[in-house]
């Protein structure tokens, strides 16, 4: 299935990690401070990227303590029909913790040209960097 894909390492264990995942502020720290989320299983969210005028929202379908977050991505005012989603997942590593960001479900958007969909977000993925956001924002220290 086609997806974009994106991962680091950061050097701090998931327990650390995870802290910028567990609160609505710690996401806004690295994701986008646009961002208003119920983070529990079935919890709604919506976001504007920075410098965007794209709004996304959708729902939290997975919240695994230290493990991973998983979201379906629905773009406002665009001609999908069904939602995507956003996958984090968290793994640990001898030098701390890979943190991995996956889109996912583009043929099914039910938009014909969903290819290039495929082909933005990876533009998309480049340029908002935000798995180097969050690395930063965990060497920086306590979400605030």
């Amino acid at each position: 299935m086609p997806s974009v894909a994106r991962s680091i390492e950061i050097a701090s264990p998931p327990s650390v990690v995870w802290r910028w995942f567990a609160t609505e502020d710690g996401l806004r720290q690295w994701i986008t401070p646009h961002l208003e989320i119920d983070l529990q299983v079935g919890g709604s969210y919506r976001l504007r990227n920075e410098g965007q005028d794209t709004w996304v929202r959708g729902t939290v379908l997975e919240v695994v303590p230290e493990g991973s977050l998983v979201l379906s991505w629905f773009e406002e005012g665009s001609d999908w029909v069904h939602p995507a989603r956003l996958v984090f997942t968290l793994v640990p590593t001898e030098a701390g913790t890979r943190v991995s960001l996956s889109h996912d479900g583009f043929p099914g958007i039910g938009k014909a040209s969903w290819p290039s969909t495929v082909q933005a977000y990876e533009r998309g993925a480049d340029r908002h960097r935000i798995l180097e956001r969050l690395a930063e924002v965990v060497g920086d220290g306590q979400p605030t």
